[in-house]
């Protein structure tokens, strides 16, 4: 097993949030809208908590652009990276590495990486541009950072504006809200930088990024924990925009037959990393 690289409950110091667009215009103004009003509620509970918020365009043809430049002109927290990836896992390893966490060289075999002080006070949170955080978003994933985890898995929920009832049903249905649960989602994910360059960060694939990075650090011995306490609202949309994403899930569970049917083949709200 992998030796945690600093002692766990580190008090965090700095917060690097990611948020990976591809043509959001729809949905990413109140994204944006949210995850500045988080950064603006980690502020008197942790006075002194640097926070970077950095929007990735990944080949974006809307009005995405404009949208994220209005944000980075008036809050200095805020920063754009324009990219031409069409994946999910490059651009948001691309956003942490804007954020000034890069990843390990290549070393000799054999030869262990000395990770920096500053890896184990530094946070990663990730969330989506059609997606919603709470206003506590930041502090709670902090409270559970100092308290010894390493990555933090928070729940979503699909917005039901304009959703099929029906579906939002049977997604609740299989998607019971509570603590310590089994799902891994991209648009609520919360990591410690050590954590996160000791597991190899995220892979350049389209879809399913977060569960290969939450893999990898379970395999690794890190502390990685699930709650309910942060959750977040996520489009309904049943277009999907990756291959295997929330909305080609959603879309799957919309052609079941019955709503009790259990041989759903598993997407992000079912993960295949259930332990």
């Amino acid at each position: 097993m992998a030796a945690l690289p600093l002692p766990r409950g580190h008090r965090i110091e700095r917060v690097a949030v990611v948020v990976p667009a591809h043509n959001e215009e729809a949905h990413l103004e109140q994204a944006l809208r949210a995850v500045q009003r988080a950064a603006d509620a980690l502020d008197p509970a942790r006075s002194g908590v640097d926070v970077r918020v950095t929007v990735v365009l990944d080949s974006c043809t809307d009005g995405s652009a404009v949208i994220a430049a209005r944000y980075a002109a008036v809050d200095p927290r805020f920063s754009v990276l324009e990219v031409a990836y069409r994946s999910a896992g490059a651009s948001r390893a691309a956003g942490v590495r804007a954020a000034g966490i890069g990843m390990p060289r290549r070393r000799p075999p054999g030869q262990r990486r000395t990770p920096a002080p500053w890896e184990g006070r530094t946070w990663l949170a990730n969330t989506d541009a059609d997606s919603r955080v709470p206003e506590n978003w930041l502090v709670r994933q902090l409270e559970f950072a100092e308290a010894g985890a390493d990555a933090v898995l928070g729940s979503v929920e699909p917005d039901p504006a304009g959703m099929d009832p029906e579906l939002l049903r049977r997604w609740r249905e299989r998607h019971p809200f509570h603590e310590d649960h089994p799902h891994i989602y991209g648009a609520n994910f919360g990591v410690r930088a050590s954590a996160y360059l000791a597991a190899g960060g995220f892979e350049r694939i389209t879809s399913e990024e977060d569960r290969a990075l939450v893999h990898n650090l379970r395999s690794r011995a890190f502390t990685v924990t699930a709650t309910d306490s942060t959750r977040v609202v996520t489009s309904g949309r049943t277009h999907a925009r990756a291959p295997h994403g929330f909305g080609t899930y959603l879309r799957s569970l919309g052609r079941l037959a019955r709503p009790a049917d259990s041989s759903l083949t598993p997407g992000p709200g079912r993960s295949t990393l259930m332990e």
